[in-house]
């Protein structure tokens, strides 16, 4: 490309080189041309190509001390073009085309095409179901187990129809998920796998059963005092603290648990430290507090600055003792006034029994070490026979417990079951 200057001392650049050029304008300082495409600074001159279009040169402000009719005509043969300059404003709406939206399900495009049309709207839908449950604000494992049920009769006939293994994997996936899913709601609800059975309001769920016996274990292995009335103290105060070490009670809730024994159980708990009270708050105090000023009672050893025994939520210790409250106060248990360690064997045959109630374990673990029951409740092995016959009296336990061979075999009664705590 070639460069030269017009009659005037304009600057121009021909067709025919690649070079850049520098030029004087008349009466004006040399200066560096800007290159091909920016115009030179001052405005003063036009960069003018051979095979351009003829661009007037920008207007001076008359502070440049140029007039218009200055600016002289370029050379015969060329044509002055003036430099492009950036586009500065936002893209045009519709310059792009929009995105068309296509049914997907598991990560999957649903072919427009996709015969039979059937198997498109159930894909379409299904996929559209599944978006909507996870938006779900609170999961339910019987919806969720169909879901996938449909989702494995649905890729099972996509495979068929296209001839594609890895739909045929995917429908394998699902059906498998449909299983798992459904024996999770069954563990939760605490029913029979296969859906037989009376299906049975469980109070705790399998993991909050876990729980309780991680909870009834502490209280067996670290009890302060021996007797069954401190035991059921400890076990009952340990559930209202084991988030924080500290809990409420009331008048109401100490003497339903420990009846006449009360304020002497109390008592030998503040004095041997297992439990305090608040300052100038008595044992008889406690007795008498109200559940609108309930006492606050406090467990050292369930402390935040203590080694924690126990690690759930406030929901699962809300529900656990609300699950031994229920135990407890049962009304046929009260009716027949049992002691403390008729009520302790109680909630330990529930916390250890299967969710069609068999006490323990299955085969040559079955039933529950009778030592054990026996160190839980306060009570020498021989007497556990004689607390098992009065819950059996009650309606607890359905039929006569067995205690030979040092276990403790049995089963809850069918008003107990939904106290089960699923083993």
């Amino acid at each position: 490309m070639g460069a030269g200057t017009g009659d005037r001392g304009e600057l121009f650049v021909d067709g025919t080189g690649g070079g850049r050029t520098d030029g004087v304008a008349a009466g004006r300082p040399r200066r560096a041309a800007a290159g091909v495409g920016r115009a030179p600074a001052g405005g003063g001159a036009a960069v003018m190509f051979s095979d351009g279009v003829p661009s007037p040169s920008p207007s001076h402000s008359p502070a440049s001390g140029t007039s218009a009719g200055s600016t002289g005509a370029p050379a015969e043969g060329t044509r002055t073009t003036a430099l492009p300059r950036a586009r500065t404003g936002p893209p045009r709406r519709g310059s792009r085309r929009e995105k068309k939206s296509w049914p997907k399900i598991a990560q999957r495009i649903v072919p427009d095409d996709l015969q039979p049309e059937v198997l498109r709207l159930e894909l379409t839908e299904l996929g559209d179901a599944f978006r909507a449950y996870q938006r779900r604000p609170e999961p339910d494992l019987a919806v969720l187990a169909e879901l996938h049920d449909r989702k494995a009769r649905a890729f099972a006939l996509w495979a068929d129809v296209t001839d594609d293994a890895s739909l045929r994997e995917e429908a394998d996936r699902a059906a498998a998920a449909a299983r798992t899913t459904r024996e999770m709601d069954a563990n939760r609800r605490g029913v029979p796998v296969g859906g037989e059975g009376p299906v049975i309001e469980r109070l705790l769920t399998r993991g909050q059963g876990v729980h309780a016996r991680t909870v009834l274990e502490h209280v067996r292995v670290g009890s302060p005092l021996p007797g069954s009335e401190a035991r059921l103290a400890v076990l009952m105060l340990t559930l209202r603290a084991a988030r924080a070490g500290t809990g409420n009670v009331t008048g109401q809730d100490l003497g339903g648990w420990l009846q006449g024994d009360a304020e002497r159980v109390l008592q030998e708990l503040v004095d041997v430290g297992w439990l305090l009270l608040p300052e100038e708050v008595t044992a008889d105090d406690a007795l008498t507090s109200r559940p609108e000023e309930p006492a606050q009672v406090t467990v050292p050893s369930l402390l935040a600055s203590a080694p924690r025994p126990f690690f759930f939520g406030k929901v699962t210790r809300a529900r656990l003792s609300g699950w031994a409250q229920k135990v407890v106060g049962d009304r046929k248990l009260r009716k027949k006034k049992a002691g403390a360690a008729t009520r302790l064997l109680a909630v330990y045959t529930a916390a250890h029994s299967r969710p069609g109630g068999c006490l323990g374990g299955v085969g040559e673990d079955a039933g529950l070490a009778l030592d054990e029951v026996a160190q839980f409740c306060g009570l020498r092995p021989e007497e556990v026979a004689e607390h098992a016959g009065l819950l059996t009296a009650a309606g607890w336990l359905e039929e006569e417990a067995d205690t030979t061979d040092g276990r403790l075999r049995g089963r809850l009664a069918e008003r107990a079951l939904p106290l089960s705590g699923l083993l």
